[in-house]
């Protein structure tokens, strides 16, 4: 990799490496009780086209949990992220969609952002009020950019409520990009940390991740909505199941 190197969103790839690096470093601690099942399903996935859909607790803490967890598991980790030298052989086109309010609250966040953030305009809510705003196109075509060039992780419902409806925006980005879909469950979170993921709040809590089996889709047959309804199944989020 040159000094010089860049991804597909302009960002330089050994300070991208660098910011992962120093909070990988520094959160390391906090998710080393992390029980973990389910990373057999990662390291046979391709480089690319992949997307990881997860529940949503915390706004950060559940992003930097999976990076542990992919890139200790792409390292030979088998459930556990104990051997710290996977930070050293980092995956580098791993991004996660994050809200663009959210994104650009303060310095803080804009160096997280460097970690590998898509940021995409909410189309329901902004400052606390509910809105009604058409998709933003360009949202849309980064997120299948960062598709083609690796792995993307995603929280399709949205917000860090439970049981709130997984929005169809990550029902369309699966039509129309065709990607392997992996399931994320994750427990224990809400309680561990504040709703930022940056404080933590109790360090007994247990915290759980289940990286679950590719769903199986039919990308031509099944509608949005039958897309929405197996992610919320998958996930967990879905209080039929």
């Amino acid at each position: 990799m040159s000094v010089l190197s860049k991804n597909i969103f302009g960002h330089f790839l050994i300070i991208k490496k660098l910011v992962i690096l120093i909070i990988g470093i520094i959160s390391h601690n906090r998710f080393k009780d992390l029980e973990i099942k389910g990373t057999q399903n990662i390291r046979s996935l391709p480089d690319n086209n992949v997307l990881f859909i997860s529940n949503h607790q915390t706004y950060f803490a559940d992003a930097a949990a999976m990076l542990h967890v992919f890139n200790s598991a792409i390292n030979g980790g088998v459930d556990t992220i104990k051997d710290i030298r996977y930070l050293l052989r980092l995956k580098l086109n791993i991004y996660f969609i994050a809200a663009k309010e959210t994104m650009e609250a303060g310095l803080l966040t804009r160096i997280l952002s460097y970690a590998g953030s898509i940021s995409v305009q909410r189309t329901w809510r902004e400052e606390g009020k509910s809105i009604n705003r058409a998709i933003n196109s360009d949202d849309i075509g980064n997120v299948s950019k960062a598709l083609i060039d690796g792995w993307v992780i995603t929280f399709p419902q949205g917000t860090t409520t439970k049981w709130s409806p997984v929005r169809k925006g990550t029902a369309h980005i699966i039509k129309n990009n065709k990607p392997i879909v992996v399931p994320v469950v994750i427990e224990g979170f809400r309680e561990s940390f504040d709703k930022k993921g940056l404080v933590v709040k109790n360090k007994n809590i247990r915290k759980t991740m289940h990286i679950k089996e590719p769903l199986n889709i039919d990308y031509n047959k099944e509608s949005i909505n039958d897309i929405v309804e197996k992610i919320s199944c998958s996930i967990e989020q879905n209080r039929d199941i």
